[in-house]
Order: structure tokens, then sequence, then C-alpha cells
């Protein structure tokens, strides 16, 4: 019996409300994802946890510590903990106006505050505060040098209110927002915020299309109509890949893609989240993890004590079913008992 222990299992929450709505499936309430999550078991093994969205309707960032508390007690009552958290910084472009940029870092500061009430409740032992720029890459690219002097002024800024609750912000990789939309945008972006509490989100999902260049054809690794029968090549690629963004890496998404793009209600066009078990899925889900989670010499960096997988956009058929999570979590305790490790209680 494999007795890795780390990194921590977890499941997201918010894919019950991220691309849902008016225009596209109704939300999954919050209780349901976390009663999916505490439920689904593999060989005795469950979730150890969950990550969470800060987002209406599911969490509302301006809870009372009273409620915080109500929060931590159903986690816990479920015998889950919480990581990662998401900031809802939407609605202030992190390249935007002066008032644009004061809200992003007011979220930040709230969603840290969150996260450290969660921590003193004994329910959050790991974990970052994850942001986006907020912005498109459409945007971005009117003005790309003085947009990402922007965006990282406003990280800036955020790194300093998070430092003061002792948090780490982890920017996502991700082909739909402005200054982190290609691999090289998105170092240019953090080499440029210079704080030692800002590091790089991955999710394999969408690091998989930096790949390919979506959205910023000029940093494409990939050749275009890439074949992807060639294991060799995707596998160099991934090596690039990783190993440019593997020491910014403080927090990772397990996942599959079957190379396109996805969208559903109000979120953009961005990697499609497919099932761990989709046979048009095009990475070693097991093995292209370990490019993450090892370094170039084939040791574990354990850069994170936790890996969460991400259902976003999911049909809701999809997601009901609690098959659907029993096969994700099969595929995090693969990943796990590949590239883990033990510590003792």
């Amino acid at each position: 019996m494999n007795e890795n222990n780390f990194p921590k299992l977890h499941n997201a929450t918010w894919p019950g409300i991220v691309g849902k709505g008016a225009d596209s499936e109704p939300p999954i309430p919050f209780d349901t994802m976390l009663k999916l999550t505490a439920t689904a078991e593999v060989d005795g093994i469950k979730f150890d946890g969950i990550d969470l969205g800060l987002l209406d309707p599911h969490i509302n960032i301006d809870s009372t510590d009273d409620e915080i508390k109500k929060l931590a007690d159903k986690v816990g009552s479920l015998n889950l903990k919480v990581g990662s958290l998401v900031a809802p910084i939407w609605r202030g472009p992190a390249m935007g106006t002066k008032e644009n940029r004061a809200y992003f870092v007011e979220m930040v500061r709230k969603a840290c505050h969150f996260g450290q009430r969660l921590s003193e409740l004994g329910v959050r032992p790991y974990g970052v505060v994850r942001i986006d720029s907020a912005s498109s890459p459409e945007d971005w690219e009117k003005d790309p040098v003085n947009n990402t002097k922007l965006i990282a002024e406003t990280f800036r800024e955020a790194c300093d209110v998070a430092d003061g609750f002792g948090e780490k912000l982890a920017a996502e990789g991700e082909i739909c927002w402005g200054g982190m939309h290609s691999w090289k945008t998105m170092i240019q972006t953090l080499e440029m915020v210079d704080r030692e509490n800002i590091g790089f989100h991955a999710d394999m999902s969408h690091t998989l299309l930096y790949l390919l260049g979506y959205n910023r054809p000029e940093d494409r690794i990939l050749p275009k109509d890439f074949d992807w029968s060639d294991r060799q090549a995707l596998t160099e690629g991934l090596k690039t890949i990783t190993k440019a963004l593997r020491p910014w890496t403080i927090d990772f998404h397990v996942a599959q893609n079957d190379g396109t793009v996805h969208g559903t209600g109000s979120h953009d066009k961005t990697g499609r989240h497919c099932l761990a078990t989709d046979p048009n899925g095009k990475l070693d889900i097991v093995a292209d993890a370990g490019y993450w989670m090892r370094d170039e010499n084939g040791e574990l960096t354990k850069a994170f004590k936790h890996i969460c997988w991400d259902g976003c956009m999911f049909s809701n058929e999809v997601m009901m079913k609690q098959q659907t999570w029993n096969d994700i979590l099969a595929t995090l305790i693969r990943v796990r008992k590949m590239h883990g490790w033990h510590e003792a209680a």
C-alpha cells in the first residue's frame, strides 16, 4: 500500500457557479458541491479538502467573523480542510482606472482576512489566495508595455496587503487574462511584480494551451496544426513550459484538456476542462503532473501542500453524478502515489 499522505487532495467548489447563470445552466449550490466532495471515496481514501471561490451565491466575501466560523464548522464537520481561496477581483481590472485598481486590492484584502480567520479556526493549514488580472488579452495588446506595468503595480500593492496577513498570492496562468495569457507574458508580469509572496498558479488544462499560443501566437511552442500523436514533441513542449514556470509555481490544479478552448455563460473561452476519463484528453495526467511537481532532476519540489481538481464549466449533468468525483479522486490518488511524499502526523 502506498503511504504517501502529501500532497493533500482537494476538490474545487466554484465550478458550481463559474460559467453558470441566466445565460447558461443554474448554479449548483455550495452545500451540494460539499456533499459530492465529501461523499467521494476510492479504496477507502477520500478527499482531504476543498478550495473555495469567495463568490456569490456560494460565499459572501463580506461575511462576518461569525459567518466565517459557521462555514469553518460546516466544512470541518465533513472532515474536510480548506486550501486555496479565489479573490473576487473581476469588477476591478488590474490595469484599469485608479478606482478599478483600488477595488482589486480591497478584494484581495478581504480574501486574505477570510483566509486568516479560517486558518485561526483550524480548518485552513495551507493554501494561497488566487488572483488574475481581470483584464482581457485584447485590451492588454493595445499597449503591452504600459499595461504590464499597471498590472504589476496593482499586484505589488496586493502583495503588500497580503503580506500583512501572512498570505501568498498566486497569479493564474490562464489564456483569457491579459498579461497572463502566454507563458512569456506571465513570466514578464511576475518578474515585474518583484515580490517574494507572489507565485504562479498552474492548471494543467490551461497551461497546455500555452504550448499552442492561443491569444498569443508568437509565443507558441508547438507548430500550428500540431499532430497530437507526436508524444515526443508534446513532452518536450511540456518540459519547456514547466522549466520556465515551475520555479514560480505555488498552487497546482491537476486537470485534463482535449486541446480545445471552451466557454459557457459569461466566462470567456479558455482551456477546456475535461473529465479525468475523457478519451479525447491530450495529457497523460499522472505522468505530466510530474513535470510540475518534480524538478529537472526528478526530485520532488514539495512547493505546495495540496493539489486540487477544478471541474470548471463541466455540465450540471456531469457534475451531479457521484461517479464523476470518484473518477477524479482516483486520478488524484494516482498522482499522489507517483509524485507524493509522507509526513509524520
